[in-house]
């Protein structure tokens, strides 16, 4: 928030001047958001920003009529969100991470660092329908690494508890956690069911090195917020969503905690620390 908080201003909005932001949190419970998007609507929002396939999902459904902008995973075409990345259509454009191609280069580093992992486990939360376009993108790449994987649902905190658990007996020598803003709430349980059971992950975003996870590799999210932030002032200024061509970003971090990795027993290869952006000792 503080991001889009920036990003308004460098285009010349300033909330509690000339705009009035109104928040709503699901908390990962995305059977929420329907309800929340339409209570949006009935309030005349001038622009709806959606976090988050799930939530876009939801404020397409709810309005034909308010300028929706979302920060996505996935490829937004696929999805049903737009007509195509360089003229969305109706009234509805944004940011996309395409997190759902991520999840092979994860894997890919995740071999590197464990290349005697004999089964790589991926934890998803099959609420958000982005999961399956992870799990398709997934299991392709393992299939043409041979790679042997192990699939885990997640949807609430006991679940994860029991993910861990049956990952642990099935000997999953690595771990990748999908993209998920549920997912991402809890992380600290993740990086500390990680870090208990000395099972080496990747993630998604930087947020679960900083608090202890291995690594991540994934798009810089302050920086999609701010973006998204600035198509909000284009249209508060009087453009079209259908009009504006989805962003994309063209930076991806990958950031190693050393301090994980040596809990772990591991050691990161020099080749793969000189390609780091971020180093965390």
């Amino acid at each position: 928030m503080a991001a889009f908080a920036q990003g308004l201003n460098d285009v010349g909005y300033t909330e509690g001047q000339n705009v009035l932001i109104e928040r709503r949190w699901a908390e990962g419970h995305y059977d929420q958001l329907p309800a929340i998007a339409a209570d949006l609507v009935h309030h005349r929002a001038t622009v709806i920003v959606a976090a988050y396939l799930p939530a876009a999902l939801a404020a397409k459904a709810a309005t034909v009529t308010i300028p929706i902008v979302f920060i996505s995973g996935t490829d937004p075409v696929e999805s049903g969100l737009v007509a195509s990345f360089s003229r969305p259509g109706a009234n509805i454009t944004g940011v996309s991470v395409l997190s759902t191609p991520l999840a092979a280069k994860r894997l890919e580093l995740l071999r590197e660092v464990v290349p005697t992992a004999d089964r790589i486990a991926i934890i998803v939360n099959p609420s958000n329908p982005n999961s399956v376009a992870q799990l398709k993108d997934f299991q392709a790449v393992a299939s043409t690494l041979q790679q042997k994987i192990i699939v885990a649902n997640a949807s609430t905190e006991a679940e994860i508890d029991n993910a861990f658990a049956a990952l642990v007996q099935q000997r999953a020598g690595a771990l990748l956690v999908g993209a998920d803003a549920f997912l991402g709430g809890r992380r600290s349980q993740l990086t500390d069911l990680a870090a208990r059971n000395a099972v080496p992950a990747i993630y998604s975003s930087r947020v679960y090195t900083a608090i202890g996870g291995l690594m991540s590799y994934g798009a810089y999210y302050p920086d999609l917020f701010r973006r998204a932030a600035q198509l909000v002032g284009k249209i508060l200024r009087g453009a079209k969503p259908a009009d504006i061509p989805v962003e994309q970003p063209t930076k991806f971090d990958l950031v190693i905690n050393l301090k994980a990795a040596k809990a772990l027993g591991l050691t990161i290869s020099p080749s793969l620390l000189s390609r780091a952006d971020e180093v965390i000792e």
